[in-house]
């Protein structure tokens, strides 16, 4: 007969509930690694357990083709002591690597190695993500080249020039031969942007680096130096009559026509040549007396090259009248301003204009400013010159305002030196009192170089200006460093993207992936934006696609006198209510 009974209770609620979570857990990793984008594989000491679909993508091969196989093999083996440590640490490790594709090629990576939880008991794992950073590292190699290189024609540019050009100084002077410097530039090449417009000229330069790039050997350099400047280096020079043998082959070659919107071009070079170590034993020597045999040949109508010659320092004295006929310009009032419209994208309403100085030479006619501003800063006229454009372009927008012209803003360039003015804020102040131009209703653009190099000066003109209400803009946005940094610590309010990302906007993935992440950018710190130099109604529609707000170029209008803008204006107005 029973008497009674001993009875153990155990509570297993407990032990279900944490093997019901590491369950569940489980199930969310195996869930979330077939979501993510992000590459994850689990191994456990080394042996490869599963791999989502975006590691076999990444590396090209079958899960049943990886399962049971050492995950290192896939991990190329210079990178095999960094995983096995951090694999026998236990701890967390993040670091970059390559894994090998299964066709052979090599993926670079960023890899974050953990360790997780086993379930039912199981030993622990260890999950490793891996993110392709191809893009990131070719995005990088992009930046470093564009810094050295111009970005129109991709050849090394000014300052890239004068690091390769001291080096093989350096080693030419080891070696006891010759280096000979050639300065190029094409003779009336604004004709070809005045006339057939900024895609034209731009498609030229491009063909121009082209056939320089043809004709000299791997050893030797071609840059870019400017507008239409070009810098060629002839490292394996052996003198003068081998180096004039290679410029008139040079020459024969740049003269051939250009094809250009559907006609043939023909262009003139001039060439100044400046031979190491007879003409000058530095970087600034050479490239100085190239540039001065370049002008006198430019000047020469049957002479396209020109050696340097110690005679040229009598160019010094051209130079001095150069300045004496500016200085008299700037008395007499020998300035004009043209001014190019700027529009909206999305509707086409007329959105601004540019003012963009001439200078009415005495015997060469209307000049550009490329061809004496860099004289009018170097001699100390600039500051005149600005003066003179913010004041008659503040005048002209007010009189066109009375006109009945829409109220939209003017904007006028500013050289990098008058930022440094301290009184530049108060003369701007003056004038916008004495013309009675509403402070909004000015722009003022400067380049990203004044804001690179900018001091504790140019930050107070800078905000003194803001405080006015006078808006800034940084004018060819991109060919500098395009920093973020400054951009937030300066009160920017446009950015005008430049022309040379525009012309081959609608053909270049490239140029389109920069000026729509300029776009995104602006718009991230709210700040608008311009294109430049638009030619095309598909440069237009794509602009407008990319979210750009604003157009600038000989598409809507190219620059003009101020007493034709009023009849431009009303055309334009009149035609956008026709549509």
């Amino acid at each position: 007969m029973l008497r009674g009974a001993v009875v153990q209770v155990l509570d297993l609620s407990q032990g279900r509930s944490v093997q019901q979570q590491l369950d569940e857990s489980e199930e969310r990793m195996r869930l979330f690694s077939a979501a993510t984008h992000e590459a994850i594989l689990l191994h456990r000491d080394g042996v490869v357990l599963d791999a989502n679909d975006a590691l076999l993508r990444l590396i090209g091969y079958e899960l049943e083709e990886l399962r049971g196989k050492p995950a290192l093999q896939h991990l190329d083996k210079e990178f095999w002591p960094m995983a096995l440590d951090a694999m026998h640490s236990g701890r967390r490790a993040a670091y970059k690597a390559t894994v090998r594709h299964k066709d052979g090629h090599s993926i670079p990576v960023e890899i974050d190695a953990m360790l997780m939880p086993g379930s039912k008991g199981a030993q622990d794992f260890r999950m490793v993500v891996l993110r392709d950073i191809t893009a990131h590292q070719q995005a990088q190699a992009e930046m470093r080249f564009m810094a050295d290189h111009d970005a129109l024609t991709r050849l090394p540019n000014r300052w890239h020039l004068s690091d390769r050009l001291e080096q093989l100084i350096a080693k030419a002077h080891e070696e006891k031969r010759a280096v000979a410097v050639l300065s190029i530039d094409l003779k009336h090449f604004s004709a070809i942007n005045d006339s057939l417009g900024h895609q034209a000229g731009d498609q030229v330069l491009c063909e121009v680096a082209r056939r320089l790039c043809s004709c000299v050997h791997a050893s030797d350099l071609v840059a870019r130096a400017g507008s239409d400047e070009f810098i060629v280096v002839l490292a394996g020079s052996t003198g003068r009559a081998e180096t004039e043998l290679l410029t008139r082959q040079m020459v024969a070659l740049l003269e051939m026509p250009y094809h250009v919107a559907a006609q043939p071009l023909v262009v003139a070079p001039a060439i100044g040549i400046a031979v190491f170590p007879e003409d000058g034993e530095s970087v600034e020597a050479l490239l100085r007396n190239a540039g001065a045999a370049r002008h006198l040949a430019k000047e020469s109508s049957h002479q396209p090259f020109q050696f340097y010659t110690p005679a040229l320092e009598s160019r010094a004295s051209r130079m001095l009248n150069q300045e004496q006929l500016l200085r008299q310009s700037i008395a007499l009032g020998g300035f004009e301003l043209h001014y190019q419209p700027q529009v909206r994208t999305d509707n086409g309403a007329l959105a601004g204009f540019e003012a963009l100085v001439r200078w009415r030479h005495p015997q060469r006619g209307l000049v550009s400013p490329e061809e004496f501003v860099a004289l009018a800063e170097a001699r100390g006229l600039i500051t005149a010159i600005d003066r003179w454009v913010l004041r008659q372009a503040c005048h002209e927008a007010c009189a066109w305002l009375a006109q009945g012209m829409p109220r939209v803003p003017v904007s006028v360039n500013m050289s990098a030196q008058e930022f440094r003015h301290p009184d530049l804020a108060i003369d701007v102040a003056a004038v916008l009192a004495e013309t009675g131009l509403p402070a909004q209703l000015l722009h003022i653009e400067l380049t990203e170089s004044t804001l690179m190099h900018s001091d504790a000066q140019v930050q107070r003109t800078l905000h003194a200006l803001q405080q006015q209400g006078v808006q800034l803009a940084i004018d060819d946005f991109g060919t500098g460093y395009s920093s973020l940094a400054y951009l937030r610590r300066h009160p920017i309010h446009q950015l005008k993207i430049d022309r040379s990302f525009v012309t081959d906007l609608t053909d270049n993935e490239d140029d389109a992936a920069i000026v729509t992440a300029i776009v995104q950018m602006a718009r991230s710190l709210r700040l608008g934006t311009v294109a430049e130099g638009v030619e095309t109604p598909a440069q237009l529609a794509l602009l407008r696609q990319l979210g750009c707000e604003m157009a600038q170029g000989y598409l809507i209008a190219p620059p003009m006198p101020a007493e034709q803008l009023l009849q431009w204006q009303q055309d334009y107005c009149h035609k956008l209510q026709s549509q």
